[in-house]
């Protein structure tokens, strides 16, 4: 299932772990990106937080944590590359796992028809 927040971040959910990154539109918006820091595995956050860092070419911008929970895993290969979020930032352009503390949580975000129109 796929959600996403007004902060312009996507998550596909599986068994109460977030696949978690920037939507299209936020690539587009922030230009070519040239730095990305990620959080650390076991780092927890609450909704919200600023859980990684992107830089373009334009600007710098804070990618939030969209509902609590625990960082599972992280996608090194942005680090390395980060154009990889522009090419592609709802694929290979995810940002890092995360374990939902409470998965049921994630029914208050915005579907696809409802991010579309916020973006429209």
């Amino acid at each position: 299932m796929l959600k996403f927040t007004a902060e312009h971040e996507w998550l596909k959910l599986e068994d109460g772990v977030a696949t978690v990154g920037i939507t299209s539109h936020a690539a587009e918006q922030l230009g070519d990106l040239v730095f990305v820091e990620l959080p650390e595995v076991g780092a927890t956050f609450k909704k919200n937080g600023e859980a990684s860092t992107v830089e373009s070419v334009k600007a710098a911008s804070d990618v939030y944590c969209p509902l609590d929970g625990e960082i599972t895993e992280i996608n090194q290969a942005i680090v390395d590359d980060p154009s990889l979020v522009n090419s592609d930032p709802q694929g290979a352009g995810w940002f890092f796992k995360l374990k939902l503390a409470n998965a049921s949580d994630a029914d208050a975000l915005l579907d696809e028809a409802a991010y579309k129109e916020l973006i429209a």
